[in-house]
């Protein structure tokens, strides 16, 4: 009902628009490419070169989500290019009417499963690869873009505020929030003792002790392409076992999904930049995580335990091990955790903060178009805030009753 109180809302304004809100035909040259276009290699020599990384836009991820992951396919891309012919600028998107069931001219960033939509660009010329971007959607016959799920403090973002600065637009933040990242310069055991406190910690050693009554208690990291490609499979069976499946929501439930994470784990573990740890009582895993890496960032995919093992807190265990395992490796500056905000796991453990919003960037002066697309964007919030909460209330009811 929702959706289609939306759509009627839309067109309505599009049908009074004194503009005329339908987009020109785009040229065919000014059109996103298909992902599977670029040239992974040129792809993967961008993101070695980024100003700000982004594990889930990495050729080896992004193009397995878009070939398969469910509700996620086909995407394309804004491309940018240099002078001397090497792509210096990257942004998966997907039209408006894909992302939100609003038939407006505005370029959405694609969704990459994890939560952070960050376009990919060259350091040495960002400004330029932004601007350049931005041109590729207005020669498109677009009137804005939305980046979802950005740092908005980051190198990218302040890369595309100069580039409308030029033409004399500004970005506006359409909802922010933040979110929990670990400095990974720090010394593990002095940051676990000011996040948790002596008692905490006391606590969480007695339960993983209780847990190594049932076997010793190990920590595993997966690298190479057979390693992973093992413990994937674990992690997607603890994942399928817990609460995840009962929404419907783990990986291994849907074809795609699974299909998805074989692929991309598989690839990136073939560059370094792919992790699976996995935390085992004697022989029983227990928990296990999907940790991306790009260049001097990882990122904390998704997270399966065994719900038998609850009272021993698998999880926060694992996150533990993983937050060691991390401070201890010097190629890694900053953890991302990639939670919602206020994650109840993972907030009280890792206690930086990053700040992640969306945006809306027009792209032409005082256009009308871009306030109506701010105007449809508010209303389906308004309407998708109260529905969300009470999903989550009835859901919230249901687990207590189950």
């Amino acid at each position: 009902m929702a959706e289609i109180a939306e759509q009627t809302v839309v067109r309505r304004a599009l049908i009074n628009d004194a503009t005329g809100a339908r987009a020109p035909a785009a040229k065919a040259a000014a059109a996103p490419a298909p992902l599977a276009d670029i040239s992974p290699a040129q792809w993967r020599a961008l993101a070695e070169r980024a100003i700000e990384p982004n594990g889930y836009y990495l050729p080896d991820w992004e193009l397995a989500v878009s070939a398969s992951a469910r509700g996620r396919v086909e995407a394309s891309a804004l491309n940018a290019w240099s002078e001397a012919s090497k792509l210096i600028g990257l942004m998966p998107v997907i039209p408006m009417r894909r992302a939100y069931n609003i038939p407006l001219p505005a370029l959405v960033s694609a969704d990459p499963y994890g939560t952070l939509c960050t376009p990919l660009l060259d350091r040495e010329m960002a400004d330029d690869a932004a601007w350049r971007l931005l041109q590729q959607a207005r020669r498109a016959g677009h009137h804005a873009l939305i980046l979802r799920d950005v740092a908005l403090d980051g190198a990218a973002m302040k890369a595309f505020a100069e580039a409308l600065r030029r033409d004399g637009l500004r970005p506006r933040v359409l909802q922010s929030h933040l979110r929990a990242c670990l400095d990974a310069t720090r010394d593990a055991e002095e940051l676990l003792r000011e996040a948790l406190g002596a008692k905490k910690l006391k606590e969480l050693r007695r339960q993983r002790n209780r847990l190594g009554e049932h076997g010793a208690v190990h920590f595993d990291v997966a690298r190479t392409q057979a390693e992973v490609a093992t413990a994937l499979e674990t992690f997607l069976a603890l994942e399928a076992s817990g609460w995840k499946a009962k929404r419907g929501t783990a990986l291994g439930q849907d074809f795609g999904d699974a299909a998805f994470i074989r692929r991309a784990t598989a690839g990136l573990a073939g560059t370094g930049q792919c992790e699976i740890i996995s935390l085992r009582a004697g022989d029983t895993p227990v928990a296990a995580g999907i940790v991306l890496r790009h260049r001097d960032r990882a990122f904390y995919f998704k997270l399966g335990v065994d719900e038998c093992f609850a009272r021993f807190s698998p999880g926060v265990q694992l996150t533990l091990d993983l937050t060691a395992h991390l401070c201890a490796d010097p190629a890694i500056a900053l953890a991302d955790s990639t939670a919602s905000p206020d994650h109840p796991m993972i907030n009280p453990i890792w206690r930086g903060r990053l700040a992640i919003g969306d945006v809306l960037i027009p792209l032409r002066r005082h256009d009308p178009v871009v306030a109506l697309i701010h105007a449809a964007l508010a209303l389906r919030q308004s309407i998708r805030g109260p529905m969300r909460r009470a999903v989550h209330f009835i859901r919230k009811r249901q687990e207590k009753s189950s």
